[in-house]
């Protein structure tokens, strides 16, 4: 394999440098005034259909900031993030650069309008539980807007110097940097401000990611050399000619499949923020599902009556005075009593009792929304805990009582609605169209000392594309800059062609650093906005 030609990367980028013409710009305005238009009038007109009302406007124009910052972020995520899905089919002149990250951008899309909502709930799981109680509160807005734009500043600081991070690591160190800061706060040790079994299970997932991208790209390149012998996918290209018609329809196709698993995964981060900012402002509407069909409450509160039931059955003590305190400490210290069962009954028999008063969702009064939505958060988040317990002994019956309540609780209180989906896929798709070109130049030039071949961008794509599917079907959020950064080295080092160390060191360096300083931005941003929200 010869080094990268002296005019390989120039005609690449020279056809980089190209501007896009009036109708793409026409487009993209007309797309991001149509996404906040859109936006604002689905938010009004909920708001509207509730009747809810507040004696200052504080509240609405918090959740307007609120709102902007967190599509911000999906903004910038989606030309950080989704720079490395078109630098293969541009670097192979696959796809001319300003149409691949339109394609790219549109496939973002309907990644996110199909996602599963699974990642965005598993991210809000890891914020401390007190202040997801109390979202709609000084300090939730403080949480909201701290973890947010320290994501955001570190992902522009990256972006600005070239370095392909990941946002998926960006987000999840300002969630652990606001937990600990609250934690300290209320005079508690900083540990205890986080769900670590969870943040470990995130983490793992995080470091375990670009990991498998490295070694199974290379082992896919190494398989493709054995079952394909076609010399031309193992050459760099030629000019600025497109690759053979299956070679460049395979790049195509994972450039495609890469857009749209991004989407399905980041696009849910932001989603899962957003609910919670609507929960916290406007709970009336978006605090409990007010779209589930009277026969799925009916069988809701059937559910609900039997696992209290099953559970009296297992304990002997009286539920307790506070119930919901009790379980608020539990979900925060993950520490069992025998307080925790009885309690739990307790909870769910109010929750029974509230939601077969009004006979549906939509006909709560706003008075007791917040607090049940509370009650069945506490639920739901003690059943996932109990599940865990080795020394808890329950009955069969009861066991399957819980899992059918927890699910019912589920589909309650995690939903998305439709237009949050449409704003963030807007957001997304129309982030991936602007500012790709710094992190496309460095996946496509500066990972490997060689121009990447056909089958390397293929090997690298196929691979991400599979496991943040994968992630996805988890729940799990995992970093699409990461995977696909380290399957093209992993193609690198099975080509024999090298890596070029400084690029290396540059990318470990900030892999190593997101998290920390993600977390002392956000935890500072925290204290900061605690003083003044």
């Amino acid at each position: 394999m010869t080094t990268m030609s002296a005019t390989a990367a120039p005609n690449v980028r020279a056809k980089m440098e190209t501007k896009p013409g009036v109708i793409t710009a026409f487009l993209f305005f007309g797309l991001m005034l149509g996404g906040l238009l859109y936006t604002g009038y689905s938010l009004v007109a909920d708001v509207n259909d509730v009747g809810q009302t507040s004696t200052t406007l504080l509240p609405f124009l918090l959740l307007g900031i609120a709102l902007l910052i967190a599509l911000g972020f999906e903004f910038v995520n989606g030309f950080h993030d989704t720079a490395n899905a078109v630098a293969t089919v541009i670097y192979t002149h696959s796809l001319p650069p300003n149409f691949a990250v339109i394609w790219s951008g549109f496939f973002n899309f309907l990644g996110v309008l199909f996602s599963s909502g699974a990642v965005a709930f598993g991210i809000i799981s890891l914020l401390p539980v007190e202040l997801i109680l109390q979202v709609g509160s000084g300090s939730g807005f403080a949480m909201v807007f701290a973890l947010l734009i320290a994501a955001i500043v570190w992902n522009l600081g990256t972006w600005f110097l070239g370095l392909p991070a990941s946002s998926s690591h960006t987000l999840i160190g300002s969630i652990i940097g606001v937990g600990v800061a609250n934690a300290i706060m209320h005079g508690r040790d900083g540990t205890t401000g986080v769900d670590w079994a969870q943040a470990s299970k995130v983490g793992y997932s995080l470091l375990l990611s670009p990991l498998c991208g490295f070694v199974l790209a290379a082992l896919l390149l190494l398989l493709l050399r054995v079952l394909v012998k076609n010399k031309e996918l193992y050459e760099e290209p030629k000019g600025n000619n497109p690759p053979p018609f299956w070679i460049r329809s395979l790049l195509i196709v994972t450039c495609t499949g890469v857009s749209f698993m991004h989407g399905s995964n980041d696009g849910q981060k932001g989603m899962g923020l957003i609910m919670l900012i609507l929960v916290g402002t406007v709970p009336m509407a978006y605090a409990l599902n007010r779209a589930m069909p009277a026969t799925e409450v009916t069988q809701f509160m059937a559910v609900a009556h039997v696992t209290e039931e099953a559970l009296k059955r297992n304990s002997s003590a009286a539920a307790p005075e506070d119930t919901r305190q009790v379980l608020s400490e539990y979900v925060r210290t993950k520490i069992l009593t025998p307080e925790i069962v009885p309690a739990l009954a307790g909870v769910t028999g109010n929750i029974a009792d509230q939601v077969q008063e009004h006979s549906t969702f939509a006909k709560m009064p706003s008075s007791i929304v917040g607090n049940v939505r509370n009650d069945m958060y506490l639920a739901s988040e003690t059943i996932r805990l109990l599940g865990k317990e080795k020394s808890l002994v329950m009955d069969k019956d009861t066991a399957t009582s819980l899992k059918a309540f927890k699910s019912e609780l589920d589909g309650a209180t995690k939903f998305i609605p439709l237009w949050v989906k449409i704003s963030v896929a807007i957001a997304l798709g129309l982030g991936t169209m602007l500012g790709w070109k710094r992190i496309v130049i460095t996946v496509g030039e500066k990972i490997g000392k060689t121009h990447l071949t056909y089958a390397q961008g293929a090997s690298a794509e196929v691979v991400a594309m599979t496991m943040i599917g994968a992630a996805d079907s988890f729940g799990l959020p995992v970093s699409t800059t990461q995977v696909l950064s380290s399957g093209v080295a992993g193609t690198m080092v099975a080509n024999k062609t090298g890596l070029q160390l400084s690029t290396v060191r540059s990318l470990l360096t900030a892999w190593v650093l997101t998290l920390p300083v993600a977390m002392i931005l956000s935890g500072s941003l925290y204290w900061l906005f605690s003083r003044f929200v």
